[in-house]
């Protein structure tokens, strides 16, 4: 079970302090790059990313909410974040994307929307490291879960283990503790939470009490032995 808190929730002013406030309880620093095209919000882009990386104890996770991901989301592995995530909907070469991204070093990742089904990609799991699924409409945070999402990533996991592919389920929108362990019952194994630990007073400890909900969870999880 990994934790990755997104910075989309956290103060924008000190990043580098809000960072460094979960660096030795989570397992990634999620970061949301929003192009106010294929979302209607504007974020972060390459430049802060590029200045995160020198001072972030934790390798950034970045989930590319943009238009023409083919363009640009080579230069976010080139630049050293760990993990890339582009969407399904935008991507117009899926599987050269994915390619490129790990040859550049970094986990290459797949996102799809709440309506978007999983099955039509289900030939690219050999090609990706995660597959990302929104649980929220992307844009903002602090929206509220979307339950009509579960049966989608109980169908990931099946096909995670029919094909035997090593890879990731990611749940990215609404997680918090209660939430997290229907995730984790679905069959997600990775989570990013915003404002569940940023809107807290201790972000640490928010991390902490999340990964563990999450472990319990997976204690009786059908897809893990449980």
């Amino acid at each position: 079970m990994q934790i990755a808190p997104s910075i989309l929730s956290a103060d924008f002013a000190r990043l580098d302090e809000e960072i460094n406030a979960v660096g030795a309880d989570a397992d990634w620093v999620h970061v949301d790059v929003m192009d106010n095209h294929f979302v209607p919000n504007l974020t972060l882009g390459l430049p802060v990313v590029a200045a995160l990386l020198k001072h972030s104890p934790l390798p950034l996770d970045c989930h590319l909410m943009i238009e023409d991901p083919d363009r640009w989301a080579l230069a976010y592995a080139e630049a050293g974040a760990g993990s890339v995530t582009f969407h399904a909907e935008a991507a117009h070469a899926p599987v050269r994307l994915a390619r490129a991204l790990r040859a550049a070093g970094a986990r290459a990742g797949l996102a799809v929307k709440p309506a978007t089904p999983i099955d039509p990609y289900a030939e690219l799991l050999s090609e990706i490291d995660t597959v990302l699924i929104m649980s929220v409409e992307p844009g903002f945070g602090g929206q509220e879960f979307l339950e009509l999402v579960l049966p989608k990533v109980r169908r990931a996991r099946e096909l995670v283990r029919e094909g035997e592919h090593n890879v990731w389920i990611q749940m990215d929108g609404g997680v918090d503790e209660d939430t997290i362990t229907r995730c984790v019952e679905a069959g997600a194994d990775v989570f990013v939470a915003g404002s569940s630990v940023y809107g807290t007073d201790d972000p640490a400890e928010a991390v902490r009490r999340l990964r563990g909900v999450a472990e319990v969870a997976a204690c009786g999880a059908w897809w893990c032995g449980g």
